[in-house]
């Protein structure tokens, strides 16, 4: 192991950038949308190597293996060394069945009229 047995939930998610900042992180524990072995997890959780840790981000729920600890912040292209995504074919299915709900419009022609909107409305519910 490279800094030490172990590393509290809320910075080891920020160091191995699952989350933008370490508050984030802390705050999404506090949600309960930090889950280990089925219990929503504290900021201050101890986190030990094995471990596999839940995110919960609607509509998809991340897993995500811990294999070691970072001594800080690590850079995007050695994350894998610290930990492994886990998460399910069927999860990452959600995503994409997300993206293809949403209307893809030009940028700049900006909010549509009333007229548009319920044109939209109408092809949502067909």
């Amino acid at each position: 192991m490279s800094s030490a047995d172990h590393f509290r939930a809320d910075k080891y998610l920020w160091s191995v950038r699952l989350f933008k900042t370490r508050s984030f992180a802390a705050e999404a524990c506090r949600k309960g949308k930090v889950i280990i072995e089925g219990i929503p997890v504290k900021p201050s959780r101890i986190i030990k190597p094995g471990e596999i840790i839940v995110i919960i981000r609607p509509p998809v729920n991340y897993s995500y293996l811990v294999i070691d600890f970072p001594k800080s912040r690590v850079s995007a292209k050695i994350v894998s060394e610290y930990i492994e995504d886990k998460t399910s074919a069927e999860e990452l299915a959600k995503l994409k069945m997300q993206e293809s709900f949403f209307i893809k419009r030009d940028k700049g022609t900006g909010r549509p009229t009333k007229k548009e909107r319920r044109v939209i409305d109408k092809l949502r519910d067909a």
